[in-house]
């Protein structure tokens, strides 16, 4: 893959952050999900989040690691 694709998927990860948060508060999903609110925030506003944080969030959002990390495929993933 690219350099230039790299930063492209980078960019869009903390708007699927967010569209995987929904109408949830960074708090609430942060306790949901076993991390610090100020976690949701950072990686939301562009920092790359840590593995376990992402493994977590896809395991139990039911969220592709592809769509979360690519954008490639369904948000969801089949069970």
């Amino acid at each position: 893959m690219a350099t230039a694709a790299i930063d492209r998927s980078k960019k869009k990860l903390p708007e699927r952050l967010a569209q995987v948060r929904g109408d949830r508060s960074q708090r609430q999903f942060a306790r949901e999900l076993g991390v610090f609110q100020q976690n949701v925030n950072r990686y939301e506003n562009g920092t790359t989040p840590h593995a376990d944080f992402l493994i977590t969030l896809a395991m139990k959002e039911n969220v592709s690691l592809d769509w979360l990390l690519l954008g490639k495929g369904k948000m969801k993933r089949s069970r």
